[in-house]
């Protein structure tokens, strides 16, 4: 697509966008002059979808109606919710239906995974992040090490940017396998740097790692709802995601699980249990010899909450009437590369870019750092909020705007840009 740099373009893109009609389905926020807010932070907290809040009213009318007896009663009772979102989340992360499960939330999940999946040996004992790794992420692995006796100094390895570089080099995480791929016992890795917007090729870091005996991990926070996945076929071990970002369910929402079929037919794989993982036909004989179900599920804890589900089921079923992930894929990849044109052309060297050009290494989220002298960063994010236009600021210089293809238009990004020079002016 040839862009230009005209507001009358931005609109004629609006009108023969497909998905343009799905904002209207979606919450905005207002500015104080009541028009609304130009958002730009799905990749921190996704708007509210009409369908989500109706579907969870509905949770809440059937538990006025039927009280437990919901738990078996009703268009969809309560016992079997999490199984009613398993197909749409299966295609959402290419993976089969029986790998994927909805429960907890991100990093209890991760702390989960790595229980089964971290089982230090021998000389075996090292984990594998990156340097700028989200701090929940760093927490979670220096804790399962030191869980197991081991200390993280020693035990953690850091994929890091080159000097005076911001992103991942490809080549250093090669050398890093050759010399310390007999010393690694798993591999956690983002799906979507939240920090860069940088997306990792997943395929290739799985197939290298595993020729070396190394368990792969991802937490795909930013990379679910937002890029297409091949989880399976790729042969990721284990994968996590949120789904209050790109799958836009609602602060704190259930989290989303993957485990390979290789792995979670094996119902003798190390594991903290709990009665919703015990053998469905069983689990109310109350029987205390636990039997994992052979699927994803069988990592589940305790029953789920049904009212989080319903908004995550409300989501996932917009998505789906957009086309699913690789429509929405397709409109995300205009858009930032509409945003990429605006910013050169309008700002040049006044602002820099953290996030990959190439399209393929980049999803929704852009990353903008300000390069002109003396001019605070943050002040920049304050006042083009104070103008109605809601980014996303992380310590210690990058403003994050992430045009999500489900709600915001060329009209949105060409707001931005345009607020963004007169505040740079």
């Amino acid at each position: 697509m040839k862009f230009e740099t005209t507001q009358a373009f931005a609109l004629a893109c609006d009108q023969q966008d497909p998905m343009a009609a799905f904002r209207a389905l979606f919450a905005i926020p207002k500015q104080a002059n009541g028009e609304d807010e130009y958002y730009f932070t799905g990749n921190s907290l996704g708007l509210q979808p009409d369908l989500a809040k109706d579907y969870v009213i509905q949770m809440l009318v059937d538990w006025q109606k039927y009280g437990v007896k919901g738990h078996f009663e009703g268009e969809y009772p309560w016992m079997p919710y999490h199984e009613f979102l398993t197909e749409q989340a299966a295609l959402l992360v290419g993976a089969k239906n029986e790998e994927v499960v909805w429960m907890n939330t991100l990093t209890a999940n991760l702390h989960f995974m790595m229980v089964s999946f971290y089982q230090p040996q021998g000389k075996r004992t090292k984990i594998l992040l990156e340097d700028h790794a989200f701090p929940s992420d760093h927490y979670a692995v220096e804790s399962q090490i030191s869980h197991h006796g081991l200390d993280p100094k020693e035990n953690m390895i850091f994929w890091k940017p080159r000097e005076g570089e911001d992103l991942l080099n490809y080549q250093d995480l090669e050398q890093i396998l050759e010399q310390y791929g007999d010393e690694i016992a798993m591999l956690l890795l983002p799906g979507v740097q939240y920090y860069t917007g940088q997306v990792l090729d997943m395929k290739t870091i799985t197939q290298k790692s595993k020729a070396k005996g190394i368990k792969v991990g991802f937490d795909l926070a930013h990379a679910a709802g937002n890029i297409e996945l091949q989880l399976h076929d790729w042969q990721v071990d284990f994968a996590c995601w949120c789904s209050y970002k790109y799958l836009n369910s609602g602060p704190g929402s259930v989290a989303g699980c993957f485990v390979h079929l290789d792995h979670c037919q094996n119902t003798q794989l190390n594991r903290f249990a709990g009665w919703w993982g015990h053998d469905k036909q069983t689990r109310f004989k109350m029987e205390n010899k636990f039997k994992a179900t052979p699927t994803a599920e069988g990592w589940q804890l305790s029953n789920p909450p049904i009212l989080s589900l319903a908004a995550i089921r409300g989501s996932l079923d917009l998505i789906q009437q957009a086309g699913g992930i690789k429509a929405l894929r397709q409109k995300s990849l205009k858009l930032t590369a509409y945003l990429h044109y605006l910013l050169a052309q309008e700002l040049g060297d006044k602002i820099s870019i953290l996030t990959p050009m190439n399209e393929a290494e980049r999803g929704c989220q852009i990353s903008i750092c300000v390069n002109v002298p003396h001019f605070d960063g943050k002040a920049l994010y304050q006042q083009i909020e104070e103008k109605g236009v809601t980014t996303d600021w992380r310590e210690p210089n990058v403003i994050r705007v992430a045009p999500v293809p489900l709600y915001n238009s060329f009209n949105d990004v060409f707001q931005f840009v345009k607020i963004l020079k007169e505040c740079l002016a």
